[in-house]
């Protein structure tokens, strides 16, 4: 222990706080890395696809992964880098395979090199349906279209990823998460939406009728606000997946990005909680709307973290990442990212939450502010610098040599 950690723990003490238990607590939260920072959200399909779907990064940095080989080497760098155990959070059509299935023929035998190097790191896997970058999804339609074979074509994709979910959870042994967002939407004002939610909710229904085991799989279903070529109508709204998700009992996923900017993702937690049994979280940093910028230390991930510890929240809510930028080191955007998350976390864990909570309790407001306001001065990043040496990870200018040092190593990739 450094003289620092020691002067860091002795300070909040003196609010009755145990650094230790906080760092334990901390140690034990996984957060799900997304893959598609790695590759901009190309995929590795060998089938030729389209766009769609509102997913676009933007940007040319050198270094994007081109194979799952190299993108696998560059998740082994930057995992090297986050304290902690984590997962990865991978998508359907990142599939790793010399065959050439459509969406609606994947199996488990297409990711076994996925499910081979995450077992050997001991990574757990979740997973998502790929309901865009496809022909059958260029009219931002997919489990909501017309066209009942179109449907049919996604329900089939959606149930043979679910199988797949519960093959990783099985072989893993823990519980894959896998979660469903479609890019239905109209760019122009409908004048039938219902008919467009009564299509996506009975093909949901359809989707998730059959039955997994729940310690393997859990289903959860992700709104929208709106994007790019649905800027008229999304679907499947908040409103849309929070019935839904309280019908079904499943999981709610609540994406950062994917609200108002003015709207507080973070006072949602404790709303929707009280009708859904389990939430997933994809935290990202919309600078406009759903623009998935990396996420920094700000207010709203540091509001995010003190709702998820003073709610009780964190047993059943998974955590994961999702955002994409080209502008910038992809490998070093994942390490920044999750970092981030791990500091907010570490912080609410090191709040006095019960003294925090008996002046709210008390009405005495005035008591409320000056704690919170002084608490701001406590010497957190010692504690986190503390956390990160006991597992081995660097900090401040050794950490950004090493991302610079690993971007240099990827650069020349066309």
């Amino acid at each position: 222990m450094t003289t620092a950690y020691e002067q860091a723990r002795a300070a909040f003490a003196e609010w009755g706080v145990d650094t230790e238990s906080a760092m334990a607590t901390l140690a034990r939260i996984p957060i799900s890395v997304h893959c598609w920072q790695g590759d901009d959200v190309g995929g590795f399909e060998r089938k030729s696809g389209a766009s769609g779907g509102g997913i676009q990064a933007t940007g040319n940095h050198p270094g994007r992964a081109r194979t799952p080989d190299e993108l696998r080497a560059d998740l082994d760098f930057a995992y090297g880098l986050i304290p902690g155990r984590h997962r990865l959070n991978l998508h359907a059509f990142y599939m790793d395979t010399d065959e050439t299935p459509d969406r609606d023929q994947i199996e488990l035998r297409h990711f076994t090199p996925w499910l081979d190097w995450a077992r050997d790191r001991g990574i757990g896997l979740d997973f998502n349906p790929t309901f865009f970058a496809h022909a059958k999804a260029d009219d931002n339609l997919t489990l909501s279209h017309p066209d009942a074979g179109i449907r049919d074509f996604w329900i089939e994709h959606g149930q043979r990823c679910r199988e797949i979910a519960a093959g990783f959870g099985k072989a893993q042994g823990s519980q894959c998460v896998i979660n469903h967002w479609v890019p239905d939407g109209s760019k122009d004002i409908p004048v039938d939406r219902m008919a467009a939610r009564e299509r996506l909710w009975a093909s949901l229904d359809r989707m998730l009728t059959p039955q997994h085991d729940r310690a393997h799989m859990l289903d959860a279903v992700e709104s929208k606000l709106f994007g790019i070529g649905v800027e008229a109508m999304t679907v499947g709204s908040h409103e849309f997946y929070l019935g839904y998700a309280i019908h079904r009992r499943i999981a709610l996923c609540l994406d950062m990005g994917h609200f108002h900017p003015t709207e507080s993702v973070a006072d949602k937690l404790s709303a929707v909680a009280l009708s859904v049994p389990d939430l997933l979280l994809h935290v990202s940093r919309p600078m406009r709307w759903d623009s998935d910028h990396v996420i920094l230390l700000n207010d709203d991930i540091l509001a995010m973290a003190q709702e998820l510890v003073f709610a009780g929240l964190l047993p059943r809510t998974r955590i994961g990442l999702d955002f994409f930028d080209a502008t910038i080191s992809r490998t070093a955007a994942w390490v920044i990212g999750v970092r981030n998350m791990q500091k907010a976390l570490l912080r609410a864990l090191l709040l006095p939450q019960d003294r925090l909570k008996a002046a709210e309790a008390a009405l005495d407001f005035t008591q409320r502010l000056a704690l919170t306001e002084e608490l701001k001065d406590l010497p957190f990043a010692a504690i986190w610098a503390e956390h990160c040496a006991r597992a081995d990870r660097p900090t401040g200018a050794t950490l950004v040599a090493d991302l610079a040092r690993y971007q240099a190593s990827v650069a020349g990739r066309g």
